[in-house]
């Protein structure tokens, strides 16, 4: 399997804003910088945030990306949240930091950390064949465990044809196991690794049977709020939420943006469902950086490459993907997709450096690439002490 980031430039580390200047693109609204951690930071790093800036505009002006959101960590305190753009072009609404955004598949590390808590507490082993917590799954023609399906090797499909942008609405997350809960393993489970968003659907499931509380109650009580992850919740299309930004994609003649489809995430919380903002990320990313909620065994557990039957690593532990920079430095990440909304988040585990950017459009070219250059700015000092 490819790592994560092939020839990683590195670190994730960053920065500090006061107020920013304005960034012009096409549609795009002046840079929103709201969040400061220490009065001098922005003098200490000036250098290397007007470079992120830069590399900002050229990315949202060449992708004509309408908002971008990022935040950067370090060691636990969010140093640097700055919005970009335009969270709903239709009334030019700027984005904030406070905007949230889907952030897709990074939903599966959050979802994870509810995983680690109830492993912790003796109510999840994940060496279980998932019907011990969900026993309404049927059966299948191999046995397939909690491990198994959270590397995604277990042999559980992906989407089929335009399945993610199914508009139905699902009123629990087994009504939502439906889609593919009686269709055939596509290959015997650990033979092939083959990446799949119903899995991770089928761990919600997971979750709530061990914890014997409704999934989205867990996250929220369990991760959300001991996190102070105050802007990160389910993206539920019939409720009011605040800040919560426009979808867009782009037309595949001309690079317009269109509003993007109508969509149901109801179905899916766990795999791709939720909403957050990058600081809520990157308070989350910072909390795998050292024991506290999750202990060292659980990171552990989580950050080792499951394997294949042949011995052969995917790269993927426990709803996280794995690599080490050119440094030897170890990185851990996810990037997700959803329509309308990219997301990547980034945890340079030894250097204590957390990065996560979102933008609300579909299918934008910001992968782990994209944070790691912008992180090696900080990284090499420039502009610092």
């Amino acid at each position: 399997m490819k790592d994560w980031i092939r020839r990683s430039t590195g670190k994730t580390m960053l920065l500090v804003s006061l107020m920013a200047p304005a960034l012009a693109w096409p549609g795009a609204a002046a840079a929103q910088g709201l969040s400061v951690a220490a009065a001098d930071a922005a003098t200490d790093y000036a250098a290397a945030i007007d470079r992120a800036r830069e590399i900002i505009g050229e990315l949202v002006a060449e992708q004509n990306i309408p908002g971008f959101s990022i935040a950067v960590g370090l060691d636990g305190v969010v140093l640097w949240s700055e919005g970009f753009g335009v969270a709903n072009l239709e009334h030019r609404v700027p984005v904030t930091t406070l905007t949230k955004f889907r952030i897709g598949s990074v939903s599966k590390p959050v979802t994870a950390m509810a995983m680690g808590i109830l492993m912790q507490e003796g109510r999840l082993d994940l060496d279980e064949p998932v019907q011990t917590y969900v026993p309404s799954f049927p059966e299948k023609e191999y046995p397939i465990t909690v491990r198994q399906v959270s590397g995604h090797i277990a042999g559980i499909r992906h989407y089929q044809g335009n399945e993610n942008a199914s508009a139905r609405r699902y009123e629990t997350v087994e009504e939502g196991l439906e889609i593919f809960k009686d269709d055939p393993l596509l290959f015997e489970p650990g033979i092939e690794y083959s990446y799949s968003s119903y899995g991770w659907n089928l761990l919600s499931a997971v979750v709530e049977g061990a914890a014997g509380v409704p999934f989205l109650d867990f996250m929220k009580d369990r991760v959300f709020e001991p996190l102070e992850m105050r802007h990160t919740l389910a993206g539920h299309t019939d409720s009011i939420i605040a800040h919560r930004t426009g979808f867009y994609v782009r037309s595949r003649d001309d690079r317009r943006l269109l509003n993007a489809p109508f969509v149901d995430n109801s179905y899916k919380w766990a795999s791709g469902g939720f909403l957050s903002t990058p600081e809520d990320l990157v308070r989350f990313g910072s909390a795998h950086l050292k024991s506290g909620i999750l202990s060292e065994s659980t990171f552990k557990t989580f950050f080792t490459s499951q394997k294949l039957n042949n011995g052969e690593e995917t790269s993927y532990g426990i709803g996280w993907r794995i690599s080490v920079n050119e440094r030897g430095e170890r990185i851990v990440g996810h990037t997700g997709g959803s329509v309308g909304g990219t997301t990547v988040l980034l945890v340079n585990r030894d250097r204590g450096l957390v990065v996560a950017a979102v933008a609300n459009i579909s299918r934008a070219r910001m992968g782990p690439q994209l944070a790691a250059r912008i992180g090696e700015l900080f990284l090499g000092q420039i502009g610092g002490p």
